[in-house]
C-alpha cells in the first residue's frame, strides 16, 4: 500500500478519536490528575513503569498508591522516610513487583531528584551526552536507578522488571510511553522536556502495535523487541517525518478497546482497513 493512503487512512483515525474519553482507560489518567510540572513527572514515571498486564487491575493498583502518596507525590517522594513511610505500602502487591519494589522506586527517585532537580535534568544530560541517541539515554536513565536501587540495601520481588534496559534488547515499552508524555506537547501528552524533538521519540511498542503495525506493513520483523519499535518508529517518520508518534495513542487504543483483535475477528470491519 502506498504511503500516501496509509496516512490518509491514519489521519482519519487520528481526527475521529476522542482522546479525552480513553483517557479513562490509560495510565496517562493518573499524571493528569495534577497541575504542577514535578507531581506530573513523578506521578507519570511511576503510572508508566506498572502500566503492564491488564489495564483495569495495574490501574487499581496505582490508585492504591497514589492514594498513599496523598496530594503531591513529588513531596511524598522528597519527604519519603524509609522507616517511617515504607510501611504505606504495606502488603501491596502487582504481579511481578512488591512493596519492597514501590520503596526502593520512592528511594531511588528521591536520590534522582536530588542529585539532578528533576528527572528531566537527569534524562537530557543522558540524551545531551549521547548525541540525541534515545536509546542510549533510556540506558543511561535505566541504569543510573538500577544502580541506586542496589545501594538502597532492599531485595525487591523484581525491581529489574520494572525498569529495563534498551541494552538488552528490550522494546522499553514503558519507558518510550514516559518519554512520549513528556516529550509530545499535542493532545494528551504534557510537553514538559523542552529541547528534546518529537523525532526523536521511538513509539512504545507492546502487544497492541506489534499486531497493528504488522498489519499496516510499518513491520516485517515478528519479535517485539527494540529493534522492531525502532523499525516502526522509521516507517511512522514516512508518513510524519517530525511528529511519527502522532498515531500512537490512537492506534494502541484499537487494541486495547477490542476494536483491533488478535484473532482476526474484527479485520472486515476494522477502521484501519486500507485497500
Amino acid at each position: 500500500m502506498s504511503d500516501a493512503r496509509l496516512r490518509e487512512t491514519l489521519e482519519r483515525l487520528y481526527e475521529n478519536f476522542d482522546f479525552e474519553t480513553h483517557i479513562q482507560n490509560d495510565p496517562i489518567e493518573f499524571p493528569h490528575r495534577y497541575k504542577t510540572r514535578m507531581d506530573i513527572e513523578v506521578a507519570a514515571f511511576i503510572s508508566a513503569l506498572f502500566a503492564y498486564g491488564k489495564v483495569d487491575i495495574f490501574k487499581s493498583f496505582l490508585e492504591k498508591v497514589f492514594l498513599q502518596m496523598g496530594n503531591s507525590p513529588y513531596s511524598f517522594v522528597m519527604e519519603f522516610s524509609r522507616s517511617k513511610d515504607s510501611r504505606r505500602f504495606r502488603g501491596l502487591r502487582y504481579r511481578f513487583n512488591d512493596e519492597k519494589d514501590l520503596v526502593i522506586l520512592i528511594l531511588s527517585l528521591k536520590k534522582v531528584m536530588t542529585d539532578h532537580d528533576s528527572l528531566g535534568n537527569t534524562f537530557r544530560a543522558f540524551y545531551e551526552n549521547s548525541a540525541g541517541d534515545t536509546r542510549m539515554a533510556l540506558t543511561g536513565l535505566a541504569d543510573i536507578f538500577l544502580r541506586y536501587a542496589g545501594q538502597s540495601g532492599i531485595k525487591g520481588k523484581g525491581f529489574g522488571y520494572l525498569v529495563p534496559s534498551p541494552a538488552k534488547g528490550s522494546a522499553c515499552k514503558r519507558l518510550n510511553m514516559f518519554l512520549r508524555w513528556m516529550v509530545r506537547d499535542s493532545d494528551i501528552d504534557f510537553g514538559l522536556w523542552k529541547g528534546i524533538p518529537e523525532k526523536r521519540l521511538i513509539i512504545p511498542l507492546d502487544t497492541h502495535i506489534a499486531r497493528i503495525a504488522g498489519c499496516l506493513g510499518l513491520t516485517g520483523r515478528k519479535t517485539p523487541d527494540w529493534n522492531m519499535a525502532a523499525e516502526v518508529t522509521e516507517s511512522l517518520k514516512r508518513l510524519n517525518p517530525e511528529d511519527p508518534l502522532r498515531y500512537d495513542f490512537a492506534l494502541c487504543h484499537q487494541g486495547i478497546s477490542g476494536v483491533c483483535r488478535a484473532d482476526g475477528s474484527s479485520c472486515e470491519k476494522c477502521v484501519l482497513k486500507v485497500d
